[in-house]
This record gives C-alpha cells, structure tokens and sequence, in this order.
C-alpha cells in the first residue's frame, strides 16, 4: 500500500504539470506564510485541548468529553470534501482504521462544511470514522489552526474549481483550517500533532499509530 506521501507527492506533480503557473502561486504563498510562522498558534504538546460540541453530518451534536471517555481521540482538521488532498488524507486514515481503533482510540475528522453537506447518506453510511462539522472554522481558532485564505487562491476556487465556500460552508468564505492532526491522551492532554499550512502536505496515518503505541506504553 502507497503511503501518503507517495500519493499527494503525485498529485502535487500533476498539478505543477497541468498548471505550473498556479502551482508556483501556491509555493509563494507557502513560502510567505512559513516565513511569518503561521501555524505557531496551534496548541502545543503538553496543552490541554480545547473541550467541543459540533454535529455529525445527520446534525447530531458530539463532543470531545464524551469521546474521551471511551479513551484517546484522534483529530484531524481538513479543508473540505471538495479539497483532493484531504480526500486522500481521509481514504489513508480509513485504511488505517483499525489500526487506530486497536489502540483504543477515536479518530474524528473536522471541517467547516454544514452538516448537510458535507457527505452524501451513502457516503455517511459507509464512514467508518466520526466527522463533524465546524462552522466559521471556531473550534479550529480554538486549535490555532484557522487560516485566512489568501485571495489568490479563493480566486483559484471561485473560478477555475467553481467552488462556493461561502454555501459550502454556510457563510464562511475566506477561513478555512491548517490540515492539522492532534492526538489527545484520556485526559485531554495533547500527546503528538502535526501542523503545516502547506495544505499538499499531512501526516502520515503510521506516525499516528506509532504515536499511539507510544502513549499506551
């Protein structure tokens, strides 16, 4: 099986083959925030996380407390449905799964999408994972890991991927989450993350796991 890696180093590839000129924008504007330490933000190891309540995609609230009580939780913010990177990110995490659960952990996966749009019955069925929906991105300010997008690439959504943010997410057209994944012990404490606002780029599901094994030890 590819890691993940593998499959967004190739889709990264495609892109800068198909459009090199967009690509080359996304690199500057990865440079820049970089440079300014976006990102910085996000809780820190050893910091307690923020508690939560956000609904499932049938609008059921959930919250962090009551799936910390079952043991560790896993939490992933992702752009959106819409986002190819994600989707890859999310197929690795579900072929990960068990893995994961074994370990006697919770995986929940965030974005702003409203929750009646953000999977299909079908696709909701065939989840395996807990996804939430965080309107106007507040839990991910929480986190640290809320990002004004630049307008270069809102444009890039507007026009060449015909994506409307602001009905995707019910509003919220310009903020979007760093792609981020924090592992949290049964007392809430983070015990591992990984944050990078080049959205391209995400965690590997076996540096979770090793994670994961680390703090059962």
């Amino acid at each position: 099986m590819q890691k993940l890696k593998e499959l967004t180093d190739a889709k990264i590839a495609e892109g800068r083959k198909n459009n090199p000129e967009f690509m080359k924008g996304v690199d500057d504007i990865i440079f820049k925030a970089k440079a300014f330490q976006q990102g910085e933000k996000a809780i820190k190891i050893g910091e307690k996380a923020p508690n939560f309540d956000l609904p499932n995609p049938l609008g059921n609230p959930i919250s962090l407390s009551s799936l910390l009580n079952k043991g560790p939780v896993v939490i992933t913010f992702y752009r959106g449905s819409w986002c190819p990177y994600c989707n890859l990110q999310l197929r690795a995490l579900q072929n990960k799964l068990k893995d994961i659960q074994k370990l006697g952990a919770t995986l929940v996966a965030i974005s702003p999408e409203v929750p009646d749009s953000s999977m299909t019955k079908n696709e909701i069925s065939e989840m395996e994972f807990i996804v939430l929906s965080d309107q106007d991105a507040k839990v991910a300010s929480q986190y640290g890991v809320a990002w004004e997008v630049p307008e270069f690439l809102l444009e890039h959504m507007r026009i060449d991927r015909n994506l409307d943010l602001k009905k995707i997410n019910n509003g919220n057209s310009s903020v979007l989450p760093i792609p981020a994944t924090f592992l949290l012990g049964i007392d809430g404490i983070v015990k591992w993350n990984y944050v990078n606002v080049d959205y391209r780029t995400r965690s590997e599901p076996d540096e979770i796991i090793e994670a994961l094994k680390n703090i059962s030890k």
